[in-house]
C-alpha cells in the first residue's frame, strides 16, 4: 500500500487474551463465567491485525514460546499478518478478562516466558537491515522475565540511528528511560501517564500539560489516549486534542494499540499529524466495538473518522 514507508512491530511478551461474561463479579467469592473465548494478543500484534484488517501491511517479529506457539501461529496465519517467529523456552502468557454486567472489566495477567538478551540480538539481527528513513517501528509491551530496559536500549538507539521513526508504548520504560532514548512517538494512556509523571492527570488539561513536559525532554510525540474523553497530541509542530463520539464500548482491550496503528498509517500516507491523530483515535474507537481482542472494523473506522473533531494550538 505504501510507496514510501514500511511498518515494523515487536512483541517481546506477546499473550492468548481469554475473555469472560458473567452476570456480576464479586471479589473474594467464586464466580460462574457466562461465555469464554481466546483470541491472540501482544501490543505488537494488536498493531500489526488492526493494520491487517484496515487492508494496511506491516510485518510482525514475534517471540513466541514454544509449548504453545503452534495456537499463536494459527491464528495469526488466520489473520492474515505477515509474521517472523523467533522461540524461546516456556509458555507464551495468557491474559484473562471478566466482563460482568454490573461492573467494570477486571484484568487478570500472567507471566509468559523469560525472554533472555541473546534473542533479543537474535531478533534485531532480523529487524536492523530492514529499518531506514522508509520505515516506522514499534516497540510494544511490557517487558518479559530476564530483560530490562537496559538490555533492549542499545538496539533501540541502533534503530534510530538508520533513520527509522521510533515508537514505544511500554509500562517498563519510566519517563528517565524515555528521556534517554528520546523515540519518535510514545502513547501512554491516562493511567500511564499518571504513574510516569507520579501524580493524578483527570483532565484533557491534565493530560496536555504532562505531555509538554515530556515533550520538552526529548520526544517529538507525546499522544495521550483518554478513552471516552478521545486524546492528546503535543509534537514538535502544535498540540491538538481531539474528541471522540458516544459509542457503546462493547471491550477496550486493545484499542490504545488500534490507536498507534491509526496514527501511523495515516503518518505513512503523508498525512499531517492532526489528522494522524484523528485516525488515531478513530483506530482506537472503533476497536472497542468489537469483542475481546478483535482488531477494528474498516466500516467503523470511517464512519467515527467523519465524527472525530480535532483543536489545534500552537
Amino acid at each position: 500500500m505504501f510507496d514510501t514507508m514500511k511498518i515494523l512491530t515487536l512483541t517481546l511478551n506477546p499473550a492468548f487474551d481469554i475473555h469472560c461474561t458473567a452476570d456480576k463479579f464479586l471479589p473474594e467469592r467464586e464466580n460462574h463465567m457466562k461465555t469464554y473465548s481466546r483470541y491472540i494478543g501482544g501490543k505488537g500484534v494488536n498493531i500489526s491485525r488492526a493494520l491487517r484488517e484496515n487492508g494496511v501491511d506491516s510485518t510482525a517479529f514475534v517471540v513466541l514460546g514454544r509449548q504453545n506457539a503452534a495456537d499463536f501461529e494459527i491464528e495469526l496465519s488466520a489473520c492474515g499478518v505477515d509474521y517472523v517467529p523467533v522461540y524461546a523456552e516456556g509458555r507464551i502468557r495468557e491474559n484473562i478478562t471478566i466482563h460482568p454486567e454490573n461492573a467494570p472489566e477486571t484484568r487478570i495477567s500472567f507471566e509468559g516466558c523469560p525472554v533472555a538478551e541473546e534473542i533479543v540480538r537474535k531478533v534485531f539481527d532480523m529487524i536492523l537491515p530492514l529499518c531506514g528513513k522508509d520505515t516506522i517501528f514499534t516497540f510494544n509491551g511490557r517487558l518479559p522475565e530476564g530483560l530490562s530496559v537496559y538490555d533492549v536500549s542499545p538496539y533501540l538507539e541502533k534503530v534510530k540511528s538508520l533513520g527509522a521513526k521510533l515508537v514505544i508504548d511500554s509500562s517498563s520504560f519510566g519517563i528517565d528511560d524515555f528521556s534517554l532514548v528520546r523515540p519518535w512517538l510514545i502513547k501512554p494512556n491516562q493511567e500511564e501517564i499518571s504513574d510516569c509523571m507520579g501524580i493524578n492527570i483527570n483532565t484533557t488539561e491534565d493530560a496536555v500539560d504532562a505531555a509538554r513536559m515530556i515533550h520538552d525532554k526529548g520526544i517529538e510525540n507525546v499522544m495521550v489516549s483518554l478513552g471516552g474523553k478521545g486524546a492528546v497530541l503535543v509534537s514538535d509542530e502544535f498540540v491538538c486534542t481531539a474528541s471522540v463520539p458516544d459509542i457503546k464500548v462493547v471491550s477496550t482491550i486493545g484499542a490504545g494499540d488500534s490507536s498507534i496503528a491509526g496514527f501511523c498509517v495515516a503518518y505513512a500516507e503523508g498525512k499531517s499529524k492532526d489528522f494522524c491523530l484523528a485516525e488515531a483515535v478513530a483506530y482506537g474507537s472503533a476497536a472497542c466495538l468489537t469483542d475481546g481482542t478483535n482488531p477494528p472494523r474498516k466500516d467503523d473506522v470511517e464512519k467515527i473518522l467523519a465524527e472525530v473533531f480535532v483543536k489545534t494550538t500552537r
